[in-house]
């Protein structure tokens, strides 16, 4: 599998992903259902906004994420992470995930970050098997006072995503 820069051709593909309206609030919180094509290519217009596909060995698109970057704070923010529903289950959220990470260290901004919707334990597994764990609660509330939802918030705890069993 690779990780490649999001091409809008893949716009509507990812944004078919989500197949109910609370898939696409615990993928990206917005509140519209169906997402559009034109909403996920409009995240690129964000300069801090970093689109990725990772795509399987014969091509098909498996996943879509974002390195959100912050360099005046020396720090990234994983978003917006989907696995295609086909390939759910096999470990490609975990792939896609330590890939952006990658991507983060590889740009070298020191602490990265992800927040999740708390309901969405799926992808709480999957951050946390890739190594994340959770920031501290005062931590926690003091990042969500600002937020729609108490979010639970990770963190990368300092090794190489090499480095991870």
């Amino acid at each position: 599998m690779d990780l490649l820069p999001f091409s809008a051709d893949h716009a509507a593909v990812v944004a078919g992903w989500p197949a109910s309206a609370r898939e696409v609030l615990l993928w990206c919180g917005r509140r519209e259902f169906p997402v559009t094509g034109e909403t996920v290519a409009g995240w690129q217009e964000d300069r801090e906004v970093h689109g990725h596909l990772l795509v399987g060995d014969d091509g098909a698109v498996l996943g879509y994420g974002e390195v959100w970057t912050d360099a005046e704070e020396d720090e990234a923010e994983l978003a917006r992470i989907v696995v295609a529903p086909e390939a759910r289950g096999r470990g490609v959220g975990r792939v896609l995930v330590r890939a952006l990470l990658d991507r983060a260290l590889g740009a070298g901004l020191d602490d990265v970050f992800l927040r999740v919707h708390p309901d969405n334990t799926g992808a709480l597994r999957c951050y946390e098997g890739a190594g994340f764990v959770r920031v501290a609660p005062e931590a926690a509330a003091e990042w969500n006072a600002v937020q729609p939802v108490a979010y639970a918030w990770l963190t990368w705890p300092g090794q190489h995503v090499t480095d991870v069993p």
